[in-house]
């Protein structure tokens, strides 16, 4: 995150990943660091619009009153309040979640978003985030002029069992745990196993595998806590 201010500036951004795997928190963050003096922030979380539809949640998301009527106006509108936000020292950064429910016509809109610019710089920066699907709706041969303007493409894969374990010793101590209770070595092994990685289900499990702990009054949590919790979540 902390070079975010540098890739905002390389045209379509694409962060895919897993069910699971902290999208929406990657989204979440980056939307709490980008300084709400320099920036100008539209998020999309429901994808599945017209073009029309998105030209109206973009201008809404970014303050707009008067939407116009047509998709003309529309647009002519934003490329409007572009330069206006562009001459004020602003940046406007547009975020579409869950991308890969996007339909052709509209992601092709979205490219032709993408053009609007000054002779220096372009005017909306352009983020899509989405599960896996949407890395083969890119390798589409009729989206290849998008694709082509993907500077900056980033999986995010699940965690190794060493991340896993120092992901749960995180997640402990930001609760406020002060070192109590812990996990074992044998139990963010399970966790890891079972869980393949994927942060929301290693969240499912120590939850779990800490009401079991908690039920015997143990310290630790253990093997047989988080066997318990697999059984329960039946993983």
């Amino acid at each position: 995150m902390a070079n975010y201010k540098e890739l905002l500036k390389k045209g379509f951004i694409v962060l895919t990943g897993e069910v699971g795997c902290g999208k929406t928190t990657v989204c979440r963050q980056l939307l709490t660091e980008l300084d709400p003096k320099k920036y100008d922030t539209a998020l999309i979380l429901n994808p599945r619009l017209t073009e029309t539809q998105l030209l109206q949640a973009i201008l809404t998301e970014l303050g707009e009153k008067k939407l116009g009527r047509t998709r003309v106006d529309m647009t002519t509108r934003l490329n409007k309040l572009l330069l206006e936000r562009n001459a004020a020292g602003r940046d406007v950064v547009l975020i579409v979640d869950e991308s890969q429910n996007l339909s052709f016509d509209t992601i092709e809109h979205l490219r032709l978003l993408s053009n609007l610019e000054t002779d220096t710089q372009k005017l909306l920066q352009i983020i899509l985030i989405g599960q896996p699907e949407l890395k083969d709706m890119l390798r589409q041969d009729r989206l290849r002029q998008l694709r082509q303007r993907v500077q900056v493409f980033f999986d995010m894969r699940p965690l190794t069992p060493e991340e896993t374990s120092s992901y749960i010793r995180h997640r402990i101590s930001a609760a406020g745990s002060g070192g109590r209770p812990t996990f074992t070595d044998r139990a963010c092994s399970s966790i890891h196993r079972a869980s393949r990685g994927i942060p929301r289900e290693i969240n499912k499990l120590c939850d779990k595998a800490l009401l079991s702990a908690f039920a015997r009054n143990g310290d630790s949590v253990n093997w047989w806590d988080v066997r318990r919790a697999k059984k329960e979540s039946r993983l």
